[in-house]
């Protein structure tokens, strides 16, 4: 029997802004999942920026706090992006990713299974190790199972502009990071 449900995956991360090097890398990932197959959608800076700091009481969560729960859920795969600030995930980022404890009474506890690829951006190559070392980190930590490739991203050349990246080698670790996500969500 032919499979007909798209797998959904969520890109979650950026920083203050949509243009940022952070924000733009995850866009391109989420395109080339779109391009396999996969309807996925970006949770970026405007939400990130609209979450109040986490607190464990979903009673208080706001419209943007319970819609990023929702997607969660409803993920067959992510594929997570901060920037590197001061050698590790940046507290926007972060932030988002503690909302995911509302998860933690599901059927599926907070990443359970889930196929999560990563990206880091930086300005310098000492942030970026780092911050994606604290990222698989966090994803083990909340049972996910991070992508063989974790793509790191020097931006400090300015290899971002007008929404791409002119870097090829940076545009095949993105699309190479998609597929792995697609690989193991297709089979969910």
């Amino acid at each position: 029997m032919e499979k007909t449900k798209k797998p959904f995956i969520l890109g979650l991360g950026g920083t203050t802004s949509p243009l940022s090097s952070t924000e733009v890398a995850l866009a391109i990932a989420l395109e080339a999942a779109a391009a396999a197959g996969a309807e996925t959608e970006l949770f970026g800076s405007d939400r990130l920026m609209a979450l109040p700091h986490y607190r464990s009481d979903p009673a208080g969560l706001n419209q943007t706090g319970k819609d990023l729960v929702a997607l969660v859920r409803r993920a067959d795969g992510l594929l997570l992006s901060s920037p590197g600030y001061h050698g590790t995930v940046s507290g926007l980022v972060k932030n988002a990713i503690d909302y995911i404890e509302e998860t933690s009474t599901d059927d599926r506890i907070y990443l359970d299974g889930l196929p999560i690829g990563l990206i880091v951006t930086a300005h310098g190559w000492q942030a970026v190790g780092s911050t994606l070392a604290a990222l698989r980190s966090i994803v083990h930590s909340l049972r996910g199972w991070p992508t063989p490739l974790g793509v790191g991203i020097n931006a400090s050349g300015g290899i971002f502009r007008d929404g791409g990246c002119a870097d090829p080698g940076v545009n095949e670790q993105l699309k190479l990071v998609a597929q792995q996500v697609m690989l193991r969500a297709e089979g969910r």
